[in-house]
């Protein structure tokens, strides 16, 4: 969970994200679901940032049934798709989702 000053803070990155979504025609609820994600996790160190946004979209997307390659979305989000591959099924584990094993 996060507090309402993290959306805040990291208004920048809330907007990278929702311009990601938008170029990837993502839904509403996969939108919401990366921001949650995201704001969950929120790294300390600026430069973890991108990798764990692109991993929250591809995650957040997922969970919405809306599924995208992680190729699209680290391009989307302009990172590698190793950042998204290496960190994605962390992420949801953290956030208390049980990730898929393949």
């Amino acid at each position: 969970m996060y507090r309402a000053r993290d959306r805040i803070e990291e208004e920048e990155w809330v907007a990278r994200l929702t311009r990601a979504a938008d170029g990837l025609d993502l839904g509403a609820e996969s939108r919401s679901n990366a921001v949650d994600l995201f704001l969950s996790n929120v790294p300390d160190e600026e430069r973890s940032k991108p990798a764990v946004a692109a991993a929250s979209l591809y995650a957040g997307a997922l969970i919405a049934g809306e599924e995208r390659s992680q190729g699209s979305v680290a391009a989307a989000m302009d990172v590698t798709r190793l950042s998204v591959q290496g960190r994605w099924k962390d992420l949801l584990a953290e956030s208390g989702f049980r990730p898929p094993e393949w």
